[in-house]
């Protein structure tokens, strides 16, 4: 029986490594996958998994329209879906990633991290975290060697930004894996 899983972390713990990971896994048994990511995030340009350490994968973008139980319906020979980026889905399309897991039979795995740079949930994750199946944490660290579990969002001068729209993706600004503990401490590195 197929399910809908999601793997999350706090930034730069490996979500999009694993998933590359996962995808050749599957290629190597021949199987299809088909992978999606946010059309949001073109930091590494439109339509590519990137990690942070080098691979990169082409994948079908997804913005807050599309249906995914339509979607993979009507595709063939599917082995597994797997999505990059999960934070950006909306609630409707969890529910109809969780519900093609269980009437396609398809295993479903989402990428995402759960909170943004002010500790506020996404409501995807949110949903996420309410659905799956199956729900594993991808660890990091912060700098001071607690595990990460937040992402505060910096400036281009290292300066932390403390409010603002909940995705920023353009421009300069960086976001850092932190602890609890640093993060409401004030620590800006």
């Amino acid at each position: 029986m197929a399910k809908l899983y999601f793997r999350y972390s706090a930034m730069n713990a490996g979500k999009s490594t694993a998933l590359i990971q996962v995808a050749h896994n599957y290629e190597e048994n021949d199987r299809q996958v088909v992978l999606f990511t946010a059309a949001i995030d073109d930091r590494f340009g439109s339509g590519l998994i990137t990690s942070r350490i080098g691979p990169q994968r082409e994948a079908r973008t997804f913005d807050s329209v599309l249906d995914f139980y339509a979607e993979i319906a009507m595709m063939s020979a599917i082995s597994c879906v797997l999505i990059d980026e999960a934070q950006f889905l909306t609630p409707d399309q969890v529910r109809q990633l969780h519900r093609a897991a269980h009437l396609l039979d398809i295993p479903v795995i989402c990428y995402g991290i759960r909170s943004d740079f002010a500790g506020e949930p996404f409501p995807g994750s949110a949903y996420l975290l309410t659905l799956a199946d199956s729900l594993e944490e991808l660890k990091n660290i912060c700098s001071c060697g607690r595990k990460a579990t937040m992402n505060p969002r910096f400036d281009a001068r290292g300066e932390r930004i403390r409010s603002g729209a909940q995705v920023a993706i353009e421009g300069v600004v960086e976001y850092r894996p932190m602890c609890a503990r640093c993060f409401y401490g004030g620590l800006s590195r």
